[in-house]
């Protein structure tokens, strides 16, 4: 009798989970504790750096049960852009520690959140997935954390590296569906996640690190390892301005003027996708016409504001990714400058000027009037 391949994956992972339940410890972990207090228990096992961590048990294939035919379909050149690899659960802890960049009041940041942690002066990075909404709320810009690891598992989803667990995907509504179906990196239980993490200390703003970047820095970079490096980075784009575009498979098109509800290339950040939830993309360009891309989604608060006109300049700030999704298209479509954007926290990481030196904001620091859509 053939079995069903869903409900044989539904039971692995639910066997998964109370494993991995089983390995968390069983007094309740402190939600905050001290530098001292983390430095005792680093002493009691074994501290990764964000890279060690990626480099120690993030392989290229992935170790989890991954169909042949999915296995063969995330393929992208001799890379693999959908894996996943669990970590061994130890007698002895393994943990990683950073600081939060994600802030996820303003809603463009969803069940994830992006820490750093800065090694010899340079930054490492990597996304948190967690299935917990207003995330934010708990682990607060700014705030550095200390997470037990092992039991958990490292992944890759088009390519951007993760903390994750294992999750059977079967949407049949995604962008390249049938390439997809098959374990994927899925987001940590709330309860898992809130028994293996402990805040160090209070949220501190003023520690986070911003790498100045211009465009040229990255959006050249099509290799798919060096890539993974930086994602989830802290940024901050210099001297750039909205140009009132958006990437059209390649190619820069003008947005329209028409109701962001119904119209998708509508002059704001995130117009309507018609329910299929990915973010959308406005274009930013530099003095010399080079490019990127700023990530919006649509159910963040100021999706349906209207872009900064072109005559203001400045800096963008956000967290830098690198999303590539055409594992079927890799000799046809290689990595180019639209898989690279930046997605902001909220509209005060613009920090743009117009021609006369007046700020994006008024005299209070709000969004200027007229820019936030209205149909009258």
């Amino acid at each position: 009798m053939k079995k069903s391949v869903f409900n044989i994956s539904a039971l692995l992972f639910s066997l998964g989970c109370i494993l991995l339940a089983a390995c968390t410890p069983n007094e309740p972990t402190k939600l905050y504790i001290s530098d001292a207090e983390a430095e005792a228990l680093i002493k009691e096992g074994t501290c990764l750096t964000i890279e060690q961590f990626k480099a120690t048990y993030m392989t290229e294939e992935g170790n989890y049960c991954m169909p042949d035919l999915y296995r063969a379909r995330s393929k992208a050149g001799d890379y693999y852009l959908f894996t996943i690899d669990t970590i061994p659960v130890s007698d002895t802890p393994i943990y990683i520690r950073g600081r939060v960049t994600t802030d996820d009041y303003a809603g463009n940041f969803y069940k994830t959140l992006c820490i750093q942690q800065m090694v010899n002066g340079k930054q490492q990075a990597i996304r948190l997935s967690v299935d917990a909404g207003s995330i934010g709320g708990l682990y607060q810009l700014g705030q550095e954390i200390l997470i037990r690891v092992d039991g958990l598992a490292i992944g890759r989803y088009s390519n951007q590296p993760q903390l994750c667990l294992p999750s059977y995907n079967n949407n049949i509504y995604a962008y390249n569906a049938d390439q997809k179906v098959g374990w994927a990196a899925g987001r940590i239980p709330f309860a898992i996640f809130k028994a293996r993490t402990q805040c160090i200390g209070t949220p501190d703003q003023s520690k986070l690190y911003y790498d100045t970047l211009q465009i040229t820095d990255y959006n050249h970079i099509t290799d798919l390892v060096e890539a993974r490096e930086w994602d989830a980075k802290l940024v901050c784009i210099e001297n750039v301005h909205f140009t009132g575009q958006y990437d059209n498979n390649g190619t820069l098109t003008n947005c329209t003027t028409g109701d962001p509800e119904t119209d998708g290339n509508a002059n704001v950040f995130a117009p309507t996708t018609e329910n299929m939830n990915y973010p959308q993309s406005r274009v930013i360009m530099d003095a010399q016409d080079n490019w990127t891309l700023v990530s919006t989604s649509e159910y963040a608060k100021y999706a349906h504001f209207y872009l900064p006109a072109n005559n203001y300049w400045g800096n963008v700030v956000g967290i830098l990714g690198f999303y590539y999704d055409n594992g079927l298209k890799y000799s046809q479509n290689p990595p180019a400058a639209s898989d690279w954007s930046i997605s902001i926290r909220s509209v005060d990481d613009l920090r743009l000027y117009d021609d006369d030196e007046h700020w994006l904001y008024d005299a209070n620091g709000d969004y200027k009037p007229g820019y936030e859509y209205s149909k009258n």
